[in-house]
């Protein structure tokens, strides 16, 4: 029977590039291929070929049939970490000109460990975006009210401009205090430019702040801005390769790009910047989308990749958005699902310190290339993965279904002499060792997470994912009592997965500052109301345009409307979605108010809420939303809880807490739904491999998820 392939989902990881085809009947097949940093395209064409093989397809077949193709990559995250965006100009007002040297003592601290963070002489600022002279400062000042104190220097911003331009920028930004509150000195400066520029017969594209990014928090807010200019508008070149790549295969669509907060968006969309980090946003969103088909409202999402460990919780059925995310080492000013990012992946490197003959992990990776298992070598320190093979959980001749052949012997020496000698220990004692280690500190990192939130392991649903995740999530999930523990069948290309169950939702937010109540009691609090609905008439004004680039028709857009808001006087807001698009009575502005008591009450406790100090809408927030078409779960008849003989490869002996024992090894695709498998197995597919230790066991169900329960 064919198959007739409908969405396409491409996630471009820093080790593998994935690629997720699902059809009509919600039948998947999932491609792999090594991600090509310098040209995107050519991994995902690599990995779509992958994919439909087995469907016994090729692209011409299966590409004009598309309704839409989703893209998360990590091309604008590696321009930024490697330093290698556009030169950008840019003024800011006089006296804030060294912004990027000093920094934000936070951000200085960011990826640094707790020890390095006592001795500042162990680590350094960051390298600044811009140089410092390539900064220039104007004279001009607005107050947090949006009042112009000091008028803009109309001749020094001139003066400025000119000199940026002799030093052949690529980009101008404008960046002013308060400018959230006022763009008007902003707006004049673009003009001025951009008469400058004219006269100069160059091409230098203006960046306002007040266009963009129109929030409080100017040191993120400038962050933000310069990455956009820097990495995010270079990175459309990629992009639009991708999206020829899959016009040349066939396809009609137009590709879209996961974004930061959940939603995807057009490649020309003006907020690039928010596709930054894409591919971990993706498994969450798929989580959530799995948690509501399946009933699930609390789910651990838990991605375990070549180079790190994902973690992200949906608690009553939502996620939580950060405002001022660090990404890279920079504080930004954009909303970012929450994700906490730790530097241990399957690649990560094992090394035992001199000083102290501790076994330490990473944080730095092997990243595609595995490990010094990798024939074609670059590596010569072990890996998690060395270990895995060694202790025969790994199957050499089976990676990527064996298109990468594994050096076990390499592995087993390179473990011998860098760890297992050093330590006195046997090498297979060393290995397990190792992966005890990494599990732990996975597990803390889950545990720590689940009850930071007031809960506990038993309230939620494990969601594991990732090429390494089934290979690891009995053994960091080993005793928590969660109410289930899920690893769907296509795992590896989950979070391609889940950008497929993304909206196409375009998303605005600007700094209003609006009090209720407290040292505002005196306001009338409608006119409160007028103020939060100028906004939200602003924002849908921008949505609109973004849905426009890409040909939408505005009566398509369906509107939410939120605000982020807090206690007054308190430091940190939270957003609440409102249930009317415009407030129109009081009641409906104090319903608002309830629904922001009743989340602070869950995501702190109840006994924290207080009402007297007043409260204060800070953000304004609008997304528009227009219906795209989704993967349907996959739905087959349940077989016999025996696995069929076919789906029976052989069994190997694999190290095991002290010993060897003999683990039956099944191919993942021939399993049915409804089969039951015990551990010690192996379930192997080309692109994961699923452990199910003694006390386990693994029941695959009618949509291709893997339930591993403990042995009754």
């Amino acid at each position: 029977m064919g198959h007739h392939a409908r969405i396409l989902a491409i996630d471009a990881g820093g080790t593998m590039t994935d690629t997720f085809l699902i059809d009509d009947k919600g039948d998947f097949v999932v491609g792999k291929a090594q991600t090509t940093p310098e040209d995107e395209s050519v991994g995902f064409v690599n990995s779509a070929h992958d994919a439909l093989r087995y469907w016994g397809m090729q692209p011409d077949d299966a590409f004009p049939n598309l309704v839409s193709g989703i893209y998360s990559g990590t091309a604008m995250l590696n321009r930024l970490l490697e330093r290698k965006g556009r030169r950008i100009g840019l003024i800011v007002t006089k006296g804030q000109e060294d912004y990027l040297r000093l920094e934000r003592g936070i951000q200085t601290y960011l990826g640094y460990s707790y020890s390095d963070r006592l001795h500042l002489a162990t680590h350094v600022h960051n390298q600044p975006l811009v140089p410092r002279e390539r900064i220039r400062g104007v004279s001009e000042r607005i107050d947090l009210f949006g009042d112009v104190i000091i008028p803009l220097y109309e001749h020094e911003v001139e003066q400025a401009v000119t000199e940026l331009l002799a030093q052949n920028i690529d980009y101008l930004c404008v960046n002013l205090l308060y400018s959230y509150k006022n763009s008007t000195h902003e707006q004049r400066i673009e003009q001025i430019a951009q008469e400058v520029i004219a006269k100069s017969g160059k091409n230098v594209p203006v960046m306002l702040a007040s266009n963009l990014y129109p929030l409080r928090r100017d040191f993120p807010r400038l962050n933000t801005l310069l990455v956009e200019a820097y990495a995010a508008e270079p990175s459309r070149d990629q992009l639009k390769k991708v999206n020829e790549a899959s016009h040349q295969l066939g396809g009609g669509f137009e590709m879209r790009v996961m974004a930061s907060h959940g939603g995807t968006i057009g490649i020309e969309a003006k907020q690039l910047a928010r596709t930054l980090v894409s591919g971990p946003i993706g498994g969450v969103i798929g989580g959530k989308y799995l948690a509501d088909q399946l009933g699930s409202k609390n789910v651990v999402c838990t991605d375990i990749g070549g180079t790190s460990f994902d973690l992200a919780l949906i608690t009553d059925g939502e996620y939580h958005i950060k405002n001022t995310p660090d990404i890279a080492r920079f504080i930004l000013n954009l909303p970012l699902v929450q994700i906490d990012s730790v530097g241990a992946g399957t690649g990560t490197f094992v090394r035992v310190n001199p000083t102290n003959r501790r076994i330490e992990l990473g944080p730095d990776s092997a990243g595609y290339r595995i490990g010094v298992c990798y024939e074609q070598g670059g590596v010569d320190t072990p890996t998690i993965s060395d270990c895995n093979l060694v202790l025969g959980l790994l199957n050499p001749d089976y990676f990527l279904g064996g298109d990468v052949k594994l050096n076990k012997e390499r592995a087993y020496q390179v473990i011998k002499e860098q760890i297992a000698d050093v330590l006195g220990l046997d090498v297979y004692d060393a290995a397990a060792g190792v992966i005890n280690l990494f599990e732990d500190s996975l597990r803390n990192q889950v545990v720590a997470m689940v009850l930071g939130k007031g809960y506990a392991p038993v309230n939620y649903t494990m969601l594991s994912y990732g090429g390494g995740g089934p290979l690891h999530v009995a053994g960091f999930t080993d005793g928590l009592g969660f109410q289930d523990v899920l690893v769907p069948a296509w795992a590896p290309g989950f979070s391609a997965f889940g950008c497929a169950c993304a909206d196409f939702e375009y998303r605005y937010d600007k700094t209003v500052d609006l009090a209720i109540g407290g040292a505002a009691a005196g306001i009338d609090p409608m006119a409160t109301a007028g103020a939060l609905n100028a906004a939200w008439e602003e924002l849908r004004e921008k949505v609109k345009g973004e849905f426009l680039k890409s040909g939408v028709d505005a009566s398509l857009i369906q509107y939410k409307h939120y605000v982020r808001m807090q206690y007054q006087g308190q430091l940190n807001d939270i957003e609440v979605r409102t249930q009317v698009d415009e407030v129109r009575e009081l009641q409906e502005l104090r319903n608002i108010v309830t629904n922001f008591e009743e989340m602070y009450g869950k995501i702190y406790v109840r006994s924290a809420k207080s009402p007297e100090l007043g409260y204060l809408i800070t953000t304004a927030v609008v997304t528009g939303v227009v219906e795209v078409e989704k993967p349907v779960l996959p739905l087959e008849a349940l077989s016999e809880s025996t696995p069929p003989a076919t789906a029976r490869k052989e069994s190997r002996p694999v190290y095991w807490h002290g010993e060897w024992i003999t683990a039956e090894i099944f191919e993942m695709e021939r399993l049915q739904t409804g089969n039951q498998v015990a551990g010690m197995a192996v379930i192997e597919s080309p692109a994961s491999t699923l452990v199910v230790p003694p006390n386990r066991v693994a029941y695959l169900d009618e949509h291709r998820i893997f339930h591993l329960r403990d042995k009754i």
